[in-house]
């Protein structure tokens, strides 16, 4: 059974005649009477009492008239919902992102809602990687911008840049020269690295590398602030992007040399709930994030490379 037999049948119904419900319905009366058969054959009993003058339901047919326009309603009801539904932008999202992103989309994604989407209510929370991770698996987000997150069963992660990872310290610290120092002369500089486990794999992905640098990590901050006060006191350097000492380095305060053998990069992922359906919102906001960040690579005020 299937919506253009209900059709059918209705038109057999009220018409009680097979040669005017073919024109009602714009079909051969053979077909018509052929899936009116297959209807009762489905049924395992006739709909209607074939008669010299026409066609009269018999009780089943009218409990099935009864059913089929319910069924059609709402089916059409659906059909509207659905293809109006995205048309107008409404409700809450909460969106989570690392330090990198609200540095670089944050203002422009509050600005493009408040100009396009008046009836959007947009919830925005900055947080260090692995702590932004934490609130999405907890429901608290709906969308995360997310470095490096674990493979998870429960988590839909879709790679969006690759960034370059860099010494960053002060010219006293670290050299005045910009020219990249290797993985081993890093090994031997003072480090200030994130807390262990998630925070920590934010930086790197490789739990080799990551375990030598945590080795002679001499301060351990899960701190913003904290970090580049440290940075700038010359407390020690750090692994970084560019993005994240942007203004200390264009003033001149810090200094960000390359890191080869090997080369460090890490990568962002755009992170939803395997078991939390996509809305109308969240598709936008997916969609609205996305050209955003393309947007800041593509002028240069993003240093990574693309992956969508």
């Amino acid at each position: 059974m299937d919506s253009r037999q209900l059709r059918y049948f209705i038109a057999v119904y009220e018409q009680r005649n097979l040669s005017r419900a073919a024109d009602q319905a714009n079909v051969a009366q053979s077909a018509l009477s052929h899936h009116i058969s297959n209807l009762e054959a489905e049924f395992a009993m006739p709909l209607f009492e074939r008669k010299p003058r026409g066609m009269e339901p018999t009780a089943a047919g009218e409990r099935l008239y009864e059913h089929a326009r319910i069924i059609l309603r709402a089916m059409a009801a659906a059909e509207r919902e659905i293809k109006a539904g995205g048309s107008v932008i409404a409700g809450d999202i909460s969106i989570g992102m690392a330090n990198s992103g609200v540095k670089a989309i944050g203002v422009p994604l509050m600005r493009t809602v408040l100009a396009k989407y008046p009836n959007l209510k947009l919830s925005l929370t900055e947080s260090l990687s692995g702590a932004t991770l934490l609130h999405l698996m907890a429901s608290e987000v709906d969308l995360a911008l997310v470095y490096n997150p674990p493979s998870e069963k429960d988590l839909i992660a879709e790679p969006v840049l690759e960034e370059q990872m860099f010494c960053v310290g002060t010219a006293k610290l670290i050299g005045k020269s910009k020219a990249p120092i290797t993985f081993e002369e890093l090994t031997r500089l003072p480090l200030i690295l994130l807390r262990h486990g998630l925070s920590s794999r934010a930086l790197l992905d490789d739990p080799v590398l990551l375990k030598r640098l945590e080795a002679n990590a001499i301060l351990h901050l899960n701190s913003i602030s904290g970090t580049t006060g440290a940075l700038l006191a010359g407390l020690g350097c750090a692994i970084a992007t560019k993005l994240f000492a942007q203004e200390q380095l264009q003033g001149g305060t810090l200094i960000a040399r390359e890191v080869i053998e090997p080369t460090l990069t890490r990568t962002l992922y755009l992170c939803r709930l395997r078991n939390r359906p996509m809305t109308y919102v969240m598709e936008e906001m997916r969609r609205l994030m996305l050209a955003l960040i393309a947007e800041q690579v593509g002028r240069g005020a993003w240093e990574a490379t693309l992956l969508i």
